[in-house]
Order: C-alpha cells, then sequence, then structure tokens
C-alpha cells in the first residue's frame, strides 16, 4: 500500500512531498467540484429547454389544431345533439383551450423546476467551505525529535545565507 505520492504507508515525508501531495489533492478536488457545477448547470439547462419545448407544444397544438379540431367536434356536438351550430363551434374551442391550458401548465411546473435548480450556487458554496477549512488547518506536531531536526535545518539555512552573503 502506498500514499498518493507513492511512498509507503506510514514512512516519514518530507514537508515538500507532503506539500506536493496536499496540492496535488487540492487540484483534484477543484476539478471535481468544477465537474459537479457543470453536471448540474446541464441539468439545469434541460429542464429549461424542456420547459420551453412544453410551451411551444402549447402553442403549436393550439394554432394548428384549432381549424381541425374545431369543425370536426362542432359538426359531432352538432350530430349528437340538436344544438345550433354556433354553440357546437364554442365548445369546441373552450376544448381546445383546455387542451392548450393543460400543456402551459406542464410548462409552468418544468419553468419552476428549472429556477429552482440551484446547482452551481451548491458548488460555489462548498468549495468556499473547502477553502475555509484549509485556510484554518494548523499543521498537528510532531512526535520526538522532529522540531530538532528542524531546527537544526533552519539553522543550517541561515548559515548558508551567511555564507553566500560574505562571499558577495
Amino acid at each position: 500500500m502506498s500514499a498518493p505520492d507513492g511512498s509507503p504507508v506510514g514512512a516519514e515525508r518530507s514537508i515538500g512531498q507532503l506539500f506536493a501531495s496536499a496540492t496535488t489533492e487540492m487540484s483534484a478536488l477543484v476539478h471535481d467540484e468544477i465537474a459537479l457545477a457543470k453536471a448540474q448547470l446541464k441539468q439545469d439547462v434541460k429542464r429549461g429547454a424542456v420547459s420551453g419545448g412544453m410551451f411551444s407544444v402549447a402553442g403549436a397544438v393550439l394554432v394548428f389544431s384549432l381549424p381541425m379540431l374545431s369543425f370536426a367536434l362542432a359538426y359531432g356536438i352538432r350530430t349528437w345533439s340538436d344544438w345550433n351550430l354556433a354553440v357546437c363551434f364554442l365548445l369546441s374551442f373552450a376544448a381546445n383551450v383546455l387542451v392548450a391550458l393543460v400543456l402551459a401548465l406542464i410548462g409552468v411546473v418544468f419553468a419552476k423546476k428549472a429556477q429552482k435548480g440551484k446547482g452551481p450556487q451548491k458548488v460555489a458554496a462548498s468549495m468556499k467551505e473547502t477553502a475555509g477549512v484549509l485556510q484554518n488547518a494548523k499543521p498537528h506536531p510532531r512526535p520526538g525529535n522532529d522540531n530538532k531536526v528542524l531546527e537544526e535545518r533552519v539553522r543550517e539555512t541561515k548559515a548558508i545565507e551567511a555564507v553566500a552573503r560574505s562571499s558577495s
């Protein structure tokens, strides 16, 4: 078993390796968050398209079916009853309007679902939360002589810098 950077689990890793590992994981997290935002935005756009399609179908049904359906329904009502032909045409028109209203209501339902879709906002909030956690993160104290090793490295670095300054 190994860590994400390829070193064995439980082995001591340098600060550079830890930083590289954290950077890689943070990059992967950001890429995953962006992919999630794209997927949720795609779903919201699809709902909006369905809503627009339903409104279009409702309009098309109302426009294209009115003449044919009105005549057929009016003459059908006239055949079944002895009502005046004008009343039969009014009933035929009312039936067409009812069908268009049902289709329009379906369109309204899908439009409200598309407006309620807050996919990208949820992802943005999640990313802000992740960034806030990472900003407030503090390193865990290391047991043993790790602090002494770190102090020695700092002294060595200062000594090298002092030599470099004096030679220039």
